[in-house]
């Protein structure tokens, strides 16, 4: 997988040798190997086809995301000339190694593409059909498709004095069409340019009198087919897909803008015209033309990818939206329900109750917040909201409370990656209704998942209170492991309230009695554990600590793991994306393993486990262990005081994960991931499936 890093520079005498840069991983090549495991289940043969063709297009679909967010740092890093990274590497050297290893993944992505799973899904009766290989009916519909549904939309534009290169939008399906000839106006063509209609589906579902329902045309393939009608009189010479992708972080000075959500609403207008970092074309352009996309767009020649098929595969994934085939997916998995005959108060009230999704249901959460709005002894809601998704019931339920009469304050946070305008349209809606909306603190992401429910029971007040690693997202509570705590702790609850005290008001720094928080207690907690953990290790005593989270790359964290580790503290990490610690490295982190499990749900929660001489200590946090996670951002890490509870999530969610040998890739010293595989005589292992059968 990742080739060994350069040998770093020899540490200046009196440094600290666990600042030795060879002693860390490239957070952005960390980031690419990841999707090269996503794309491990695109072929392997034991997952369903059609899931497998999921597979694929995750891995091209974060591939964009990484384009958009992780290499545009970089390349402002380089212009802005920052320093170089914990592992010793300059901006310019991360850019070039990004640039050779993302044309790696993307040659293996076509190839999946184009010899693996295109061939296979054409075996099981599902065509992604190529220009060549339509029928004469076939593209005798297609022509007419083009002319009655697509080419009404379309406007070709041609380059000339008075037509410069336009603007190309982030991620828009273009091609560039060489002309030769003249047009009615007696004007020499040259080079055109074809926009693909947004409005317009990217796969065409062919009609079953033309082969069958479960055939399918992209529309690219269609575009090009059929460009030389937009161009009647001249001789189109050649037609070549290509997309740019842009830097898509929005920067908003929140310091300088009176007015955080009309700041944002004005730069999200500017969001898909901002400095590009890839060119991706097809495989048969010409050179020249690559140069003048790439002078266009300000970029070299190793950010070109030239693409040996769709240069959208990512959009092939409506094939398995539109497919009705049981036989080439996962077969369905109904979720547990938590039974409450006696209704979610009554029950919270009694003990807590933990719930691991997606194998429960995320509707008791959903039913939490509306028996709460029609409850007559509630008398306030406090929640926040990251992400929701589109008709969201949470959303619905917190309108009913406030209609209902409850008071109801919702922390929004504007400013989620790419849900921004999908949470100020949420904002301006619970705003109409009467609820409180808060946009957080200028500077810090509000990352927490927490609900606060005040109810009056007989003469006193009572907080219920929800914590959770995920979203309040009913689509990604059935796709990512994630884990919920419903609880009526008084002292949890007190925390809770002086959490959304400091969120929505001026309050001070406050101590809070259970919970950690970012960025005040979080990180220095962490240490203050790990450090706990080595100073028994030194007294000769047990020492252990298990985490499990998306990342880590907070190189403080890092040392004291690393001490730990020449404390003798055995350490296992279960790390699913980036990781920039570098395990096995004798004498400094030969205690350490890391490992990355990638299966059929997206792991998505964090979990922090620490032996304490026999009184382990369990918590659940919305944090990974980032830089800007403990650092830079609003998060609540919360402890599991119900024994039982900390014990099964201690079974289910560390010990499960730690024995699988299916879905588990182990991280290398020299930064490679080897995929894990049963030892002779041992019983294969899946920690998701066994989930999914109870465990």
């Amino acid at each position: 997988m990742t080739p060994p890093p350069p040998p770093p520079a020899t540490p200046a005498v009196g440094t600290d040798p666990l600042r030795d840069p060879s002693l860390y991983i490239n957070r952005e090549l960390s980031q690419l190997d990841f999707n090269f495991r996503v794309l491990a289940q695109a072929m392997d043969e034991q997952v369903p086809l059609l899931e497998r063709l999921r597979f694929l297009c995750i891995s091209c679909t974060n591939l964009d995301e990484f384009f958009e967010i992780r290499a545009a740092a970089v390349r402002h890093a380089q212009e802005f000339g920052l320093p170089p990274a914990p592992d010793g590497m300059s901006p310019q050297a991360i850019l070039n190694a990004i640039h050779d290893r993302a044309a790696e993944l993307v040659d293996q992505q076509y190839r999946c593409w184009n010899q693996v799973l295109r061939p296979a899904l054409g075996e099981a009766g599902v065509g992604i059909l190529a220009n060549k290989s339509w029928t004469t009916r076939q593209r005798r519909w297609l022509r007419a498709y083009f002319r009655n549904e697509i080419m009404p939309v379309l406007s070709p534009l041609g380059l000339d004095p008075s037509h410069p290169f336009p603007k190309i939008l982030n991620k828009s399906l273009n091609i560039v069409v060489v002309l030769k000839g003249t047009d009615a106006f007696g004007r020499a063509g040259h080079l055109a340019l074809v926009r693909a209609p947004r409005s317009l589906p990217r796969i065409i579902q062919l009609p079953e009198s033309l082969g069958g329902p479960q055939n399918f045309v992209l529309l690219s393939a269609v575009l090009s087919a059929f460009v030389d009608e937009l161009f009647p009189g001249m001789d189109v010479q050649g037609a070549y897909q290509f997309r740019v992708t842009r830097n898509s972080e929005l920067v908003v000075d929140e310091e300088e803008v009176e007015n955080l959500a009309l700041a944002l609403r004005d730069e999200l207008v500017d969001r898909g015209y901002r400095p590009a970092v890839r060119l991706e074309i097809a495989h048969d352009c010409p050179k020249p033309i690559m140069q003048t996309l790439l002078q266009n767009f300000g970029l070299l020649e190793n950010a070109a990818y030239r693409i040996d098929g769709p240069v959208n595969l990512n959009r092939v994934i409506q094939v398995y939206d539109l497919l009705q085939r049981p036989d080439l997916k996962y077969p369905p998995m109904t979720p547990r329900v938590f039974k409450s005959p006696e209704g979610i108060f009554e029950t919270a009230a009694q003990g807590d109750v933990l719930l691991h999704h997606p194998f429960d249901s995320f509707s008791t959460v959903l039913e939490l917040i509306r028996e709460a709005a029609v409850d007559p002894n509630v008398l306030a809601i406090k929640q926040t909201l990251y992400r929701t998704g589109k008709d969201s019931g949470i959303v619905e339920a917190l309108i009913l409370a406030a209609r209902n009469g409850k008071d109801v304050t919702v922390v929004v946070e504007l400013r989620a990656r790419f849900d921004e305008e999908a949470n100020l349209g949420l904002a301006d809606r619970l705003q109409d209704a009467g609820v409180q909306v808060v946009y957080g603190v200028v500077g810090y992401k509000t990352h927490a998942k927490m609900l606060l429910i005040v109810r009056r029971e007989g003469r006193k007040l009572r907080r219920y209170v929800h914590l959770g690693t995920g979203n309040y997202h009913s689509g990604t509570a059935r796709a990512y492991t994630d884990l919920s705590l419903i609880t009526a702790d008084p002292d949890i609850g007190n925390d809770v309230h002086l959490l959304f005290q400091q969120l929505s008001g001026l309050a001070p720094k406050m101590k809070l009695k259970c919970l950690l928080q970012s960025p005040f207690t979080l990180h220095a907690g962490l240490i203050k554990r790990i450090e706990r953990e080595t100073r028994l290790a030194l007294e000769g005593k047990p020492a252990r600590i298990i985490a499990k989270m998306n990342a880590l790359n907070e190189a403080q964290v890092i040392r004291a793991l690393y001490a730990a580790s020449q404390a003798g503290v055995q350490i296992d990490l279960i790390v699913r994306g980036a990781c920039t610690l570098r395990p096995g490295v004798e004498g400094v982190s030969d205690n350490i393993r890391v490992r990355s499990i990638v299966g059929r749900f997206l792991e998505h929660s964090r979990v922090y486990w620490f032996g304490n001489n026999g009184a382990p200590e369990l918590y659940c946090a919305s944090a990974d262990w980032l830089e800007r996670n403990l650092l830079r951002r609003v998060e609540t890490c919360f402890p599991i005081l119900d024994t039982d509870l900390s014990r099964r999530i201690y079974r289910e969610v560390l010990q499960n994960y730690l024995d699988d040998n299916l879905n588990a890739w182990d991280l290398q010293e020299d930064g490679r991931y080897i995929k894990c595989e049963p030892a002779p005589g041992q019983p294969p292992h899946s920690a998701q499936q066994a989930l999914m059968e109870g465990l």
